[in-house]
């Protein structure tokens, strides 16, 4: 059975007042699909802003971004574990960080984790771990953290359901002409060090982050495919019924 990664972006499961139990519905409902035909690993941002939504404290420092994190965590979670019960599927908590992947000691325990529960069909659900690792809540919403958990933990392919639809061949925001690019495989300089900006005042990603993340995975022989958190249709059709009707994926020739 193959193994995926399914990376889910803060904006997707959360407007700015409130957690989107719908959207987190239809993702969970996806998730059970796919748990169908493979192992699956998710990815969550969110923790944030499900905090700021359970709290007064504005995202206007580091420490306070760690204790937001801190407190919608466990929010997150439980919403996650309410649905997912409802799909028979038990849920499980991994908080790492981007340097955990650095020590091969620890690379390998939380791999030996993984591996145990996606054994026993329990759904791993990593997050980063703000009290600690603080890179991606000032910028990355865990595209670095996904790409590494893709590729260490042993997946064939990395899935990032985002506000971002695809890679267009220029910004679809200013040229209403752009068109969106269905296959990349090579990656250039300039496009990995464009100027980063956040993808929505609620996330802290941006395509740039996305194309890093791809890059990596594809200079370790891994695949990633980019595409809608808001319209799950097309990443079903891919996944399930191998039909690309949008997105984007990345692969080395």
């Amino acid at each position: 059975m193959k193994r995926i990664v399914v990376k889910v972006g803060s904006h997707v499961l959360s407007d700015e007042h409130r957690i989107s139990e719908e959207r987190i519905g239809k993702l969970c409902q996806l998730l059970a699909q796919l748990t169908q035909k493979y192992e699956v690993i998710l990815v969550s941002s969110g923790a944030i802003n499900a905090g700021r939504i359970k709290s007064n404290i504005e995202k206007s420092s580091v420490v306070n971004r760690q204790m937001l994190a801190a407190i919608g965590q466990p929010y997150l979670m439980s919403i996650y574990d309410k649905i997912m019960e409802n799909h028979n599927i038990m849920t499980a908590q991994v908080l790492l960080t981007a340097s955990d992947f650095d020590s091969r000691k620890s690379t390998g325990h939380a791999r030996n984790l993984i591996d145990g529960l996606l054994s026993q069909s329990i759904l791993p659900i990593i997050n980063e771990n703000d009290a600690t690792g603080i890179a991606e809540i000032v910028f990355g919403d865990n595209d670095r953290l996904s790409a590494y958990a893709a590729h260490f933990f042993n997946a064939d392919l990395l899935v990032i359901l985002s506000d971002i639809d695809g890679y267009y061949d220029k910004d679809p925001h200013k040229h209403p002409d752009a068109k969106l690019r269905l296959e990349v495989n090579n990656i250039s300089e300039d496009e990995l060090n464009q100027t980063m900006s956040a993808g929505t005042q609620m996330g802290t990603g941006g395509i740039v982050t996305k194309l890093k993340a791809a890059d990596f995975l594809m200079k370790n022989n891994k695949q990633m495919f980019l595409s809608s958190g808001f319209d799950l249709s097309v990443a079903h059709d891919y996944l399930l019924n191998n039909t690309q009707n949008g997105g984007t994926l990345f692969y080395k020739k």
